[in-house]
């Protein structure tokens, strides 16, 4: 078996200021450096951003004015392409801190669908990111059985 990790995903997104502050504001990512590409975007860091490693939300931005460096370094898509998950379903991290994640996304209007996976013990919290992207969170299902808890 090969010894692979995630190292980021990238997002074509044709909202990304949106898109970043969505990332930073539920994730707590930040803006960090990024190499000089031929056309615009932003990179996500998750820790130091010293660390190219920890860039781990590629934003790439569509010049309305000048689209020739995108499309010569990475393609052309239509557009209407660019919204929803395509062939990738959804993307998923694990997390901790349920509570206060739920509380964030409530004051920041950001819906979100839950489930709980008795079998994995795991809590799944799934959101839409500004680009139709499913983007789901997993947390030890002990953290929503302390809230029931808490709750009742």
């Amino acid at each position: 078996m090969t010894n692979l990790s995630l190292n980021h995903f990238s997002i074509r997104s044709l909202e990304i200021e949106q898109t970043t502050k969505f990332y930073c504001e539920v994730f707590g990512f930040t803006v960090g450096p990024r190499p000089d590409f031929p056309f615009p975007g932003v990179w996500l860091y998750n820790g130091d951003p010293n660390d190219w490693a920890n860039a781990v939300v590629h934003l790439i931005a569509i010049d309305k004015n000048n689209p020739n460096g995108l499309k010569q370094y990475l393609g052309e898509r239509d557009p209407s392409s660019l919204y929803g998950s395509g062939a990738v379903d959804h993307i998923a991290f694990f997390a901790k801190g349920l509570e206060a994640k739920l509380a964030l996304l409530e004051k920041l209007g950001v819906p979100c669908r839950q489930r709980t996976v008795p079998a994995i013990k795991l809590h799944q919290v799934f959101m839409d990111d500004p680009n139709g992207i499913v983007v789901e969170l997993n947390y030890p299902a002990a953290e929503k059985a302390a809230l029931d808890a808490k709750a009742a």
